[in-house]
């Protein structure tokens, strides 16, 4: 009862943090509008996607229960000015409507491929967040040619990767601790069929209590540089995020190497798994000095 209890509140305590610092840029009028947006028909489904700025390209791959706008609406205006921003909403996710098809890292990760294809774009750097991160590293792990540069946002390749109470409160999530919550708001503002909102949720919490693992060799064979960015406190087991970073060929004495490696690691102090993404300044500066 003590662990269920202290799950609930974890997760509460989340969905708070939500409304405070992540509700959606649209309410405040400030949202940015696409220089193109539509659907992507990509293994049986029809997936969203939002065009911003010209560059080089690189995508967005929000987390869980979130829209577009309310993962990356702070950060679109800075990386357009000198990128082209793709950003997309995954299977059941905003505008992209709810599908039966079974939910796995694997087939989001192909989703994002076909995007890609659909755009007529040869390769790109990907940025993930969270359950985005999860799918990030599994889209560098099966198309490594479409690859340019990863991102990853306090996210791991393996259930083992968050602390015991973290994985606690995923087993312990319900569908009726979303009510109202900005991430349901966000949902009916966009979402093709409002009706589906129980069913997705509860097709996410199935697929969260499932223990995933993409593998130690599979992650240090990725060959593009990758940066992970994390919170000092957001769930993360840091011990896993270390041998992580090792595994991408980090955490060496770059004096006696002579040169340093090509991935990179920036934990931000007093930061949580939401408070986060409010850093936006931080982060913003962090993306553009790693994927030049």
């Amino acid at each position: 009862m003590k662990n269920l209890f202290e799950s609930n509140r974890f997760l509460r305590s989340f969905l708070m943090m939500v409304i405070i610092i992540l509700t959606p840029s649209w309410v405040y009028g400030q949202k940015l509008k696409p220089s193109q947006s539509g659907y992507a028909p990509v293994n049986g489904i029809k997936m969203y996607y939002e065009v911003y700025g010209e560059g080089k390209p690189v995508v967005l791959l929000h987390g869980a229960f979130m829209t577009i706008d309310m993962n990356w609406g702070p950060l679109i205006p800075e990386l357009s000015k000198t990128r082209k921003v793709i950003a997309v909403e995954m299977q059941g996710h905003g505008h992209t409507a709810f599908s039966d098809r079974k939910l796995t890292h694997t087939t989001l990760a192909s989703d994002v491929e076909g995007v890609l294809d659909y755009l007529k774009i040869d390769n790109a750097d990907v940025v993930g967040y969270s359950f985005g991160g999860a799918v990030a590293y599994q889209f560098a792990v099966q198309s490594p040619k479409r690859l340019k540069n990863l991102v990853i946002i306090s996210a791991t390749y393996k259930s083992n990767g968050w602390l015991p109470e973290v994985k606690n409160a995923f087993k312990a999530m319900k569908p009726d601790l979303f009510t109202d919550s900005p991430m349901h708001t966000a949902y009916n503002a966009v979402a093709p069929d409002k009706t589906k909102w129980t069913p997705f949720l509860e097709q996410m919490i199935a697929s969260a209590a499932v223990p995933f693992d993409l593998g130690d060799s599979n992650i240090s064979k990725i060959s593009a540089p990758v940066l992970i960015i994390a919170g000092d406190n957001d769930g993360l087991d840091k011990m896993e995020l270390i041998r992580t970073y090792q595994l991408l060929g980090g955490g060496v004495s770059a004096d006696l190497l002579g040169s340093m490696p090509k991935s990179q690691l920036a934990i931000l102090p007093g930061q949580g798994h939401v408070t986060l993404m409010m850093q936006t300044a931080a982060i913003s500066a962090y993306l553009n000095n790693f994927l030049k």
